[in-house]
C-alpha cells in the first residue's frame, strides 16, 4: 500500500509577514527598536560630523593663538562672534579678565580665581555640547537587548497558544510562531550593537577634545597669571 504524505502549504517567513503576523505587542516592540534604531544611527550620523567640525575649530584656534598675535586683537575679532571649543574659553576668560580691570580689580588673587571660574563654566557648557544625546546610545545598547527579549517572550508564548489551539506540532505551525518571536530579538540586537560600539568610540573622542581644551585652559590660565603678577608689580 502507497503512503501518500499530505502536504502543508508553506509558511511565510519574509520578514514583512512575520511581522505582520506577529502579535500587536511584538508589534509595537519592534516598531519601538526601529525607531531607536533610526534615532541611534542619526545620533551617530551628528556627533561624527560636531565632533570633526570640533576638532577643525581647535586645530584653527590653535595655529592663530600661537602665532604671535596679541591677545587683544584676537578677542576683538572673537567677542562679537558665534565662538565653540577653545575660542569660547578664550572669550569667557578675557572677557572676564576685561571687566575686572575696568572696574579696578585690586585683588590678584581674586582675579585669577574668578578668570578660571570663567573658563570652568565655558568649558563645561562645551562637555555638555559634546555629551549631549551620548546617554540615549548608553540606554538604548543596555536596554534594546532585553526590550527585544520581551517581544520575543510574548511572541513564543502566542505561538504556544497557537500550537494548543490547533493541536499540532508541525513545523508548518511552529515554525512562523517562532521566527516572529525571534525576529524581536534580532532587531533589538540591531539597535543595540551600534548604540554600544558608538557610544564607546564617541566617549573616547569626546574625552579627548575635553582634554585639549582643558590643556589649553590651564595654558592660558598659566599665560594670564603671569600678566595679572606683572600689571600688580608695575603698579
Amino acid at each position: 500500500m502507497e503512503n501518500i504524505a499530505l502536504a502543508e502549504p508553506a509558511a511565510n517567513l519574509s520578514i514583512w509577514a512575520l511581522f505582520m503576523q506577529a502579535n500587536w505587542v511584538v508589534k509595537l516592540v519592534m516598531i519601538g527598536l526601529l525607531g531607536a534604531s533610526v534615532w541611534t544611527w542619526a545620533i551617530i550620523f551628528d556627533k561624527v560630523v560636531s565632533y570633526g567640525r570640533m576638532r577643525s575649530a581647535l586645530n584653527r584656534f590653535e595655529q592663530i593663538f600661537w602665532s604671535g598675535q596679541s591677545l587683544e586683537e584676537l578677542y576683538r575679532t572673537l567677542s562679537d562672534r558665534k565662538t565653540t571649543g577653545m575660542g569660547s574659553i578664550f572669550v569667557a576668560a578675557m572677557r572676564e579678565w576685561k571687566k575686572s580691570f575696568e572696574k579696578g580689580a585690586k585683588s590678584p588673587h581674586g582675579l585669577q580665581m574668578r578668570i578660571d571660574k570663567a573658563m570652568d563654566l565655558a568649558l563645561t557648557r562645551e562637555m555638555e555640547r559634546l555629551e549631549g544625546n551620548l546617554g540615549f546610545l548608553a540606554t538604548i545598547g543596555s536596554a534594546a537587548p532585553f526590550i527585544g527579549l520581551f517581544g520575543t517572550v510574548i511572541g513564543i508564548m502566542t505561538s504556544f497558544q497557537a500550537i494548543a489551539g490547533s493541536k499540532s506540532t508541525s513545523l508548518a505551525v511552529v515554525a512562523p510562531g517562532i521566527a516572529e518571536a525571534l525576529l524581536a530579538t534580532a532587531i533589538g540586537l540591531l539597535a543595540a550593537i551600534p548604540a554600544v560600539i558608538a557610544y564607546n568610540k564617541l566617549s573616547s573622542d569626546a574625552g579627548k577634545l575635553a582634554g585639549r581644551m582643558e590643556g589649553f585652559a590651564d595654558e592660558f590660565s598659566a599665560i594670564l597669571s603671569r600678566q595679572i603678577d606683572e600689571k600688580v608689580a608695575r603698579s
